[in-house]
């Protein structure tokens, strides 16, 4: 819109923390406002045509109530501090959540707030006074990549529903977008090589008992030797030797008839099939070698140099 592309150019990016100042504060009437002072005008038209000085000073009070509504509206807004924002990664095509957190250094509180993102619902929250709040937003992951955080409304329509203010954010936050899981989960899978039958981690009761091993971040709980840890041995975790914890390292191979963007969605369907069966995978591709690993922590490696795959180095 072009009101929007004008508080761009306005406003610039903007920079944490940030402090809401009148100017960039934009204020109309809701449809109950507009209601309410189309009332207004009829009460005063009647009064001034039957010279009805009660129906005048009601008039009078109805007007100062919308006046006094419109400026604590805008006053919920202003002098808002917001100190921080960071957004999560996400894969394309899902909604992923931005945290930002808000401070009110004013000694009353703010009602009826809400941030959101272009075309995705509001997220509420109130601020007591001398508060702060940390609230999740979301966003929509368009495509794989990097990209930087599209605009955030926040509004508030306090104190009594009839004014809406609100003020565009402009973020320095960069998200990372994952390549959409598409594609066969089924694992072994072409450009999967199998690379060894040592004893991995797997769940009790699908392969053989191979012996225990220290606890890694990222293991899944239920391989933990809970019995071993209660007795007050370190952490421990159960191998099992089998198929259910081969070890998998990705690449293009086999998928040559794809595009790149097939590829990538592949791949990304692959790792969160290994994390399904806790099996040690890695990425084998032009610019991209990760070595083996397992866990949360390792498959969010492989899934965001699969996101950055192609773009130059920044």
């Amino acid at each position: 819109m072009r009101v929007e592309r004008w508080a761009r150019k306005r406003q610039g990016t903007d920079t944490l923390p940030l402090k809401l100042l009148g100017r960039r504060l934009y204020i109309l009437p809701t449809r109950a406002g507009i209601a309410f002072g189309a009332l207004a005008f009829v009460m005063l038209i009647a009064g001034l045509n039957y010279s009805n000085s009660l129906a005048l000073v009601l008039t009078f009070m109805v007007g100062g109530f919308m006046l006094v509504g419109m400026h604590e509206c805008q006053r919920t807004l202003q002098g808002l501090e917001l100190v921080q924002a960071q957004a999560g990664d996400c894969h394309a095509g899902d909604v992923g959540l931005v945290q930002l957190r808000f401070v009110n250094e004013a000694t009353l509180p703010r009602r009826a707030l809400a941030a959101r993102t272009p075309g995705l619902a509001d997220s509420g929250f109130d601020l007591d006074r001398h508060g702060a709040a940390s609230i999740q937003v979301k966003f929509h992951g368009a495509r794989r990549g990097r990209h930087r955080l599209e605009r955030i409304e926040l509004s508030t329509t306090a104190p009594f529903g009839l004014f809406r203010c609100w003020t565009w954010l402009y973020l320095p936050v960069e998200v990372l977008v994952y390549p959409r899981i598409a594609g066969s989960r089924a694992l072994p899978a072409p450009g999967a090589g199998r690379l060894a039958q040592q004893p991995s981690v797997a769940a009790p009761g699908e392969d053989e008992w191979a012996g225990l091993r220290a606890y890694q971040p990222g293991d899944s709980p239920r391989s933990i030797a809970w019995k071993s840890w209660a007795r007050g041995t370190p952490l421990q975790v159960a191998q099992y030797s089998g198929s259910g914890g081969s070890d998998y390292l990705f690449s293009f191979r086999g998928l040559e008839s794809l595009d790149l963007e097939a590829r990538l969605s592949q791949l990304s369907a692959w790792i969160s099939e290994c994390g399904r069966l806790d099996a040690a995978c890695g990425l084998a591709l032009p610019g991209a070698d990760v070595p083996l690993g397992r866990g949360a922590a390792h498959r969010a490696v492989l899934l965001r140099a699969l996101a950055v795959y192609g773009e130059a180095p920044t």
